[in-house]
């Protein structure tokens, strides 16, 4: 997320009272913690047992030491369950059973409380505002056995790991098109295909309406975005179809519904992991 950006209506809508100070400390939820760093902004979990969605962002900002003191501050309203340095160091800012305030206005498969469902990660990355560098080696392994250690043991299915930008395409794009999901997927972390190479062939854009576009449409809304399906090419369409290239075509992110999105969002609705399929299955 871009943490300076990010607005959190859930403050108003939820009881979301910070826990008093002398609350504060907690024993952190993994083995793989190095440093709990406790933040005031988290709240009850509402109309859910345990979280069932693991979310990823990119801080979105120029220095991590910053982006933790926003995570921190009462002042600000936002925060995450963990964050990872840039060096692999993991912290852990809020007990996974609390609702932290990360995931901001979004929706995914119907559910729109999407703080409620789900674990936040933050991974230290100034973000496409400040030159977008490529995710450390070092911090791909953390973020990786992090993700495989809360997967498994919160049985979080795969199709449920998800970035920022797939459940708030309006407003984010992060963790964006250099993270390595790929990686992610060889541990056995999330749902992923191979991303269809580009070629030359039919493709659909803004303005454009008719049978094709609404089965574009469908599919996406099959698999979780927020999108209408009503077969007109519109401006909500292209930028979910800009998240979908974000996370799983990653090899040109335009919005534009070319033969490789559209191949590759067939393939990946086609295989993906029934419901009862989780990720130690």
């Amino acid at each position: 997320m871009n943490l300076k950006n990010r607005l959190n209506p859930a403050r108003s809508t939820f009881s979301c009272e910070p826990m008093d100070a002398s609350d504060d400390s907690f024993s952190p939820d993994s083995p793989l913690v190095a440093q709990v760093l406790p933040s005031p902004n988290h709240g009850e979990r509402v109309g859910v047992a345990a979280p069932d969605m693991l979310v990823l962002h990119y801080t979105g900002m120029e220095s991590i030491d910053e982006a933790v003191e926003w995570l921190r501050s009462p002042e600000r309203g936002v925060s995450a369950h963990y964050v990872v340095y840039e060096n692999g160091v993991i912290a852990q800012l809020v007990p996974e059973a609390r609702r932290a305030w990360h995931a901001g206005r979004s929706f995914w498969a119907g559910a729109t409380d999407l703080n409620s469902h789900s674990i936040g990660i933050e991974i230290a990355n100034p973000g496409h505002d400040f030159g977008y560098p490529a995710f450390p080696a070092i911090q791909i392994e953390a973020v990786t056995a992090l993700a495989k250690d809360i997967v498994t043991r919160r049985r979080i299915a795969p199709d449920r790991v998800l970035a920022h930008s797939d459940i708030a395409p309006e407003r984010k794009d992060d963790p964006g098109e250099k993270f390595p999901w790929e990686i992610l997927h060889r541990a056995g972390i999330g749902h992923l295909v191979d991303e269809v190479p580009l070629n030359d062939g039919r493709y659909f854009m803004r303005g454009e309406h008719g049978q094709p576009v609404e089965a574009l449409q469908a599919m996406l809304a099959f698999y979780g975005y927020n999108v209408p399906v009503t077969g007109n090419f519109c401006e909500q369409t292209e930028i979910v179809v800009r998240a979908f290239q974000r996370h799983f075509r990653r090899t040109r992110v335009d919005g534009i519904a070319d033969v490789s999105t559209l191949t590759t969002l067939y393939q990946l609705a086609r295989s993906r992991p029934s419901s009862g399929e989780n990720a130690d299955a």
